[in-house]
């Protein structure tokens, strides 16, 4: 089977990144940021996302063919004495980052399934085996895969959101937060657009097509926006209780049939997520390693279980975590990264205005503001 993608496959890996964190905290944070504020922070959050990600496409498309985000770095910045202990010291940093990632999504999955009636060690091991099953044949069954998941996940959201029209108990309307609150709130925003690592993967499914690439990222950052403010005002307005995980109190609020669809939801969100990520991590460990697919595959999905099953962290907990450290690494990196790309490469993607040096500034602090929201404890 060819790897190329179609430009929805692509975009869906980019969604399927995104659309099982921040998603699902997001209406409990509104609720201690405040409504019309956390409006206009999920747009800027929006913005300032697209311009990082197609920063990364941009730098994608500068080097070789099959290149992922540390051979990336390793060609524009980790050069001369130190280049060699550079780029392994971010080897091993995205390693461990993406591994607590991917153990954040077996636990979220575990619990679903544990609520449908599961053991909870059969939950983690279930959850597991069909998540790193998909990623073992590639990336054109992860497109198709994530593509028909994203598919569903859009028909529920449909239907919830219609079922929730006969049941709007709640007023959405909630007073502007503290500052410490409205940065919480950002930093888990612009978790909920993050598909850094799966940027390599669109391009290259895409055959490095810079129309197909632009349309890509924008339709996937775009259905992660539209997933946040659907969910986000549905769950408000329906729920019994707001939870941190929206589609646990939002499916409460409308009905049993409703909690069925959003355990679906949930599991799929989860799912979605692990393949992106888990792809990319096996992508990055045979790149810098040589070694074997099948066995880059199974160092980049075993360990999330092991984590798991050694009871190391909350859901929430470690997405922000992980949330943190991705940050402060792609703050620091890509912008340098970007100028060297643009100084050798000239205009790959973005148009001048957005790919100035005072956007690249705006853009490094926003990333850098999304670390400290994320450790703030909410």
């Amino acid at each position: 089977m060819g790897k190329k993608l179609t430009t929805w496959q692509a975009a869906c890996i980019i969604t399927g990144y995104g659309v099982g964190s921040g998603i699902m905290t997001l209406p409990y944070l509104i609720t201690r940021a405040g409504t019309v504020s956390a409006l206009a922070i999920l747009l800027l959050a929006f913005f300032f996302s697209y311009c990082m990600h197609m920063m990364l496409a941009e730098l994608t498309m500068g080097v070789g063919k099959g290149t992922q985000i540390v051979g990336i770095f390793q060609h524009y910045l980790f050069r001369g004495r130190f280049g060699k202990a550079l780029t392994m010291g971010m080897f091993v940093l995205v390693t461990l980052v993406l591994v607590f990632n991917l153990a954040a999504y077996v636990a979220g999955g575990a619990e679903i399934l544990a609520s449908a009636g599961l053991p909870p060690l059969a939950a983690k091991i279930v959850f597991y085996a069909i998540a790193a099953a998909v990623v073992f044949f590639g990336l054109k069954v992860l497109g198709i895969s994530e593509a028909i998941s994203i598919d569903i996940i859009i028909g529920i959201i449909v239907i919830l959101a219609a079922g929730s029209m006969f049941h709007l108990d709640n007023a959405i309307y909630y007073a502007v937060g503290s500052f410490s609150e409205l940065l919480a709130f950002f930093g888990m925003a612009m978790m909920s657009f993050i598909a850094f690592f799966s940027i390599p993967q669109a391009v290259e499914g895409l055959d490095r097509d810079p129309v197909k690439v632009r349309n890509a990222v924008l339709i996937g950052l775009g259905l992660n926006l539209m997933f946040i403010i659907v969910i986000a005002v549905c769950s408000l307005a329906s729920s019994t209780h707001v939870t941190q995980l929206a589609m646990i109190g939002w499916s409460e609020g409308i009905g049993l049939w409703a909690q069925i669809l959003g355990s679906v939801f949930t599991l799929l969100a989860m799912l979605t997520t692990y393949w992106s990520i888990s792809l990319a991590l096996s992508d990055i460990i045979e790149e810098q390693t040589k070694w074997n697919r099948r066995i880059c595959w199974l160092i980049a999905t075993l360990p999330s279980l092991v984590l798991v099953l050694l009871n190391l962290g909350s859901f929430l907990e470690l997405m922000r975590t992980a949330g943190g450290l991705i940050a402060l690494g792609i703050a620091f990196m890509v912008p340098a990264a970007y100028r060297r790309c643009r100084r050798e490469n000239g205009q790959l993607l973005l148009p001048k205005a957005l790919g100035s040096t005072p956007l690249q500034i705006v853009v490094f602090l926003a990333f850098i503001l999304m670390a400290v929201g994320s450790m703030i404890s909410i």
